[in-house]
């Protein structure tokens, strides 16, 4: 494994938390909004749950390069730039 997706993997797993965190409150919202899925609340939340872990991986995966400063060298806005 390379050093570059060894970083990747570091930043894919620290914001994945915060990714499956999101994931989960949104999902939650929905469950206890819906009232068919609030009246089976029992399945819905494991498999909300279950899809939360496995969705959060892959939009992790995406986010991770994005947040690397070398991402943004030469992207400044002109603002910035002057």
């Amino acid at each position: 494994m390379s050093q570059e997706q060894k970083t990747r993997l570091g930043i894919a797993s620290l914001v994945g938390l915060m990714v499956n965190a999101v994931l989960f409150g949104a999902g939650l919202i929905a469950i206890l909004m819906v009232p068919a899925l609030n009246a089976n609340a029992f399945v819905a939340l494991p498999v909300m749950i279950v899809l939360s872990f496995v969705l959060a991986a892959p939009i992790s995966w995406a986010i991770a390069p994005r947040l690397r400063a070398r991402y943004w060298r030469g992207r400044e806005p002109d603002f910035i730039a002057g």
